[in-house]
């Protein structure tokens, strides 16, 4: 693969394996290439080979490549070899490829190697009502029968679910069993990558207000006298958390869909096209944990405004990395 998109024959390829550098390939073809390779597409995996191979590079010499080499690469594991600095190549044959005087980018190429079935979800509804919690708690330690607790899942599911995370390289375990996540800017990622908000049942419609802001209170005032619980999402609570731009739609969870006397309180009138209010059902009421309370409007927790706003129109790109970069840091245990 690696011939192919330099373009060259394989006898043109130098290939030496077992060498000193600890590398899984030492690859000479013009440029001398520090090659790890996983058969794991999760993100955690990339990220260890990232930092394999860097440290194999530096026992090669200066003037190599290092190259991180998967079956494919997805969008979090390219984010993360870009920002370590680190060219990839994939067998599905794709390939971002730069060292000095080469630059060689391939994209669009499909998964080639996706396993036959359904594929086992980290992040299905219910298994992120556990990654959520994690992150809700990055830095603390915590037990699997506390995790069940405060999330209302089995023991058993817990124990499953917690097993693989691990397995994935997502979480680190104490000496008592107690468990948090290892990287959690990377569990953040790697769960945004897996997530639909489009899962969710959605109302869109459209409430006469004079700014997003002004429809935000409205609304959440409107819930909170009624006793409906709620919590904004997506560029309403972004505002709310980081007053980070202004919006023109509005989106709030509610536990059930909404009752035609609410919707009459209200004015709302459904129109998917010019719509300034998201009404969303979720499709676990885990999105609930963590709901925190701002300048009298109450939000989902930050982290899952960062995985909503994925999905969302207007500014929503930047507004989920000024969320991120202000109130999603954390230390890396990894």
């Amino acid at each position: 693969m690696l011939a192919d998109v330099l373009g060259l024959s394989t006898a043109n390829l130098k290939v030496r394996q077992g060498t000193p550098s600890g590398a899984d390939l030492v690859v000479d073809a013009g440029q001398t290439f520090v090659v790890e390779f996983k058969s794991s597409t999760s993100a955690a995996p990339i990220a260890a080979a990232t930092k394999q191979v860097l440290a194999h590079a530096n026992r090669v010499h200066r003037h190599v490549v290092p190259l991180v080499a998967v079956p494919f690469m997805g969008q979090v594991g390219r984010r993360i070899c870009e920002e370590a600095g680190v060219s990839w190549i994939d067998l599905s044959g794709n390939a971002h490829i730069t060292a000095p005087g080469l630059r060689v980018i391939i994209d669009g190429k499909p998964n080639r190697f996706i396993a036959p079935g359904r594929p086992a979800n980290l992040f299905a509804p219910m298994s992120s009502r556990i990654v959520r919690w994690l992150l809700i708690h990055a830095g603390q330690s915590l037990s699997q029968r506390a995790i069940s607790r405060s999330t209302g899942l089995g023991e058993g599911f817990v124990s499953r679910l917690v097993a693989r995370l691990e397995n994935d390289g997502f979480l680190v375990r104490d000496d008592d069993g107690a468990v948090r996540a290892k990287d959690p800017a990377l569990l953040l990622a790697a769960w945004r990558e897996a997530y639909q908000f489009s899962k969710h049942r959605l109302q869109q419609g459209h409430v006469a207000a004079r700014s997003g802001d002004a429809l935000l209170r409205f609304v959440a005032d409107a819930l909170a006298a009624r006793g409906i619980e709620h919590a904004a999402t997506g560029l309403a609570a972004a505002w709310a958390l980081t007053h980070f731009a202004g919006f023109r739609i509005a989106t709030l969870y509610l536990p059930t869909d909404p009752s035609p006397a609410l919707l009459e309180q209200l004015g709302y009138r459904e129109d998917p096209r010019g719509a300034n209010l998201w009404l969303v059902v979720p499709n676990d009421a885990g999105v609930f944990h963590g709901a925190v309370e701002k300048d009298g409007i109450r939000c989902v927790h930050p982290v899952q405004v960062y995985v909503d706003l994925k999905s969302h129109p207007e500014r929503a790109t930047e507004a989920a990395e000024r969320l991120r970069t202000k109130l999603l840091t954390w230390r890396n245990d990894g």
